[in-house]
């Protein structure tokens, strides 16, 4: 299915092939939700997207939990890793899986507001 030529928005989950990757990155072929704003999305032959992944991490502020739904279209509960932010080519995005819902949205954006430091957390250290 060749997505990229149709209207991609802010809140979608595709399955997205990273490709290749080095150390730490998130790779391969898998789900990713788009975090770039609808406007970019329109005229960009880019967009940001945001790795989701079904393997546990350790509980961070920048995480956000999805329970599969039909809403999402997950297979299995997955993790949203806003500290793996990317800007990838359209024609990396695959097939359409779902959305988040608002609520959820609120939350992705809160945590890459912490990700991207435009948003003050007190330390504890």
């Amino acid at each position: 299915m060749d997505v990229h030529c149709g209207e991609i928005k802010r809140g979608e989950i595709y399955w997205v092939d990273f490709g290749k990757t080095k150390g730490s990155e998130q790779g391969g072929k898998r789900p990713a939700l788009v975090v770039q704003n609808n406007i970019g999305n329109k005229h960009s032959p880019t967009t940001i997207v945001v790795a989701i992944t079904s393997k546990r991490k350790p509980n961070l502020p920048t995480h956000v939990i999805l329970e599969k739904d039909a809403l999402n279209g997950l297979s299995s509960d997955s993790l949203v890793t806003c500290e793996q932010i990317k800007t990838i080519d359209k024609a990396r995005l695959l097939d359409k899986i779902g959305e988040i819902s608002p609520k959820k949205q609120k939350e992705v954006n809160r945590a890459m507001q912490i990700s991207l430091q435009t948003l003050l957390m007190e330390h504890s250290c």
